[in-house]
């Protein structure tokens, strides 16, 4: 249960939290690895969270293979980015949370310049105070040296601040930095010690919508909603 502080900053993870990208990148990551090794499963998935050299590597056969594999997967995925959508409810809700003067910031292990390209493209650029990519520090999710980093940006305290991610490097990040996490699960089975570190796990990222404005207008109401989910 969350400190009896109020919310004043809120920490999107970008892809399978605000748009609908894992399609896209399961298959961008399929055909990259596809002359070199198995295509990805869901296990792989629950890994991701950083740039591509940092997980492609664990996906070939031979390292020598990563520069063609980066070049398969960049090429797929430029091709098919026009396909990637923000989730349903996504701009309705960060228009109640800034109405309702929360901060708001994007942590993200995608690269700077795709990042941007989605965020121009779905008209989110001006949500959002602050953003931290992939490739923008050393450092990558669980290290929570890029949520610190929000948090310093932004002037807040980690008390202070929600972090919505769909993947277990963002609870263990959040939990690394001392941030309570909503984590979305996609009708995935999560690791038990993962999900006992997560401050509250939903199966949508409607759900976590939901979960979140409710919280933030109701800071008592620390569970998700057993009604009919209202259209925000």
């Amino acid at each position: 249960m969350k400190p009896p502080l109020k919310t004043r900053a809120v920490v999107f993870d970008f892809d399978g939290t605000l748009v609908d990208s894992l399609p896209v990148v399961l298959k961008a990551i399929t055909h990259a690895i596809e002359p070199f090794a198995n295509g990805p499963t869901m296990d792989i998935f629950a890994k991701l969270g950083g740039p591509p050299l940092r997980f492609l590597p664990t996906m070939v056969q031979n390292e020598g293979d990563v520069p063609a594999a980066l070049a398969r997967m960049t090429a797929y995925h430029e091709s098919n980015q026009h396909l990637i959508r923000p989730f349903d409810g996504v701009a309705i809700m960060l228009e109640r949370l800034r109405a309702a003067n929360i901060l708001l910031a994007l942590w993200t292990g995608r690269d700077r310049t795709s990042t941007e390209v989605l965020l121009t493209q779905h008209l989110l650029t001006s949500y959002f105070a602050t953003v931290v990519c992939g490739d923008d520090l050393p450092t990558h999710k669980p290290d929570a040296e890029g949520l610190r980093e929000i948090i310093r940006r932004l002037g807040v305290s980690a008390d202070e601040t929600l972090l919505i991610g769909d993947a277990d490097v963002d609870v263990l990040g959040g939990v690394a930095c001392g941030v309570d996490t909503i984590l979305i699960r996609h009708a995935r089975q999560l690791a038990p010690a993962v999900m006992a570190q997560a401050w509250r796990t939903v199966n949508s990222p409607y759900e976590a919508f939901e979960l979140l404005l409710g919280y933030i207008e109701d800071p008592e109401a620390i569970g998700p909603s057993t009604s009919t989910p209202r259209p925000f």
